[in-house]
C-alpha cells in the first residue's frame, strides 16, 4: 500500500529521475556482462552497445548539433553518413578505456525540468570509482510531443562534451576551407586527437 501511495505522489521530476536511473543502471550492468565480449568480437560489442543505447540517447540530434551551422550545408546522405561515424568514432575511441575502468557505480541524484519548457530537463549523476574518486555528470535531455526523453547532451565535471566536439567541428571545417566531406571521412581521427579526458581532470 505504502508503494502504491508513493507512486502516485511521484511527480514528472521523480518520474524522469527514475527512468533515467532505470536506463543508467541497465547499460551499467550490460557493459559489466559484455566486457569480455570487447576482446573477442569488438564489432558485436559495438552492435550490443549501439542496440542499448537507441530509444535513449539521440545520436542524430546531438551529431546535428556538432555540425552546427554547418549541418545546412549537407545533403541528407551526408548527415545519414556523420551520425554512423560520429557513433562509431566515440565508440572506437574510448571502448578499450571503457572496459578496461575499474568498477564503478553511478547515482542518479535528482532530475529538473525546465521552468520554461516542460519537454527539457536536466539529471544531475554522480560516478564514484572504486577507489573512491567522484565524477559530477549532467544529462540534458529533451522530449518530443507524446515520446519519452531522450538524452540530447552530457556535461562532465563542467564540460560540455556537445559544446567541445561542436567546436571541434568548426576548427576542422575551418582548416579543410569548408569541404565538409573531408570534414566527415576524417571525424574518426579527429576523435582520437580530441583528449576529452584531459579537458574534464584539468576542469
Amino acid at each position: 500500500m505504502a508503494f502504491c501511495v508513493a507512486s502516485a505522489q511521484a511527480g514528472p521530476e521523480e518520474d524522469l529521475q527514475q527512468y533515467v536511473d532505470d536506463n543508467t543502471q541497465g547499460l551499467v550492468k550490460k557493459l559489466n556482462a559484455e566486457r569480455g565480449l570487447y576482446d573477442r568480437d569488438p564489432e558485436a560489442f559495438y552492435q550490443s552497445m549501439d542496440n542499448a543505447l537507441e530509444g535513449f540517447v539521440d545520436f542524430r540530434r546531438i551529431a546535428a548539433r556538432v555540425m552546427g551551422r554547418y549541418a545546412r550545408q549537407t545533403t541528407p546522405e551526408q548527415r545519414d553518413e556523420f551520425v554512423v561515424k560520429f557513433k562509431r568514432s566515440l565508440f572506437d575511441s574510448y571502448a578499450q578505456a571503457l572496459v578496461s575502468a575499474e568498477d564503478f557505480r553511478i547515482n542518479v541524484n535528482d532530475a529538473t525540468i525546465n521552468s520554461q519548457d516542460d519537454n527539457r530537463a536536466s539529471v544531475a549523476m554522480e560516478v564514484i570509482t572504486a577507489s573512491g574518486n567522484r565524477y559530477s555528470v549532467t544529462y540534458s535531455m529533451y522530449r518530443k510531443e507524446s515520446s519519452s526523453w531522450m538524452m540530447e547532451n552530457i556535461i562532465v565535471e563542467g564540460v560540455n562534451i556537445g559544446l567541445s566536439f561542436r567546436d571541434r567541428f568548426t576548427q576542422e571545417m575551418e582548416a579543410n576551407r569548408g569541404q565538409v566531406q573531408a570534414v566527415i571521412d576524417g571525424w574518426s581521427d579527429v576523435v582520437k586527437s580530441l583528449n576529452l579526458e584531459d579537458e574534464v581532470n584539468k576542469s
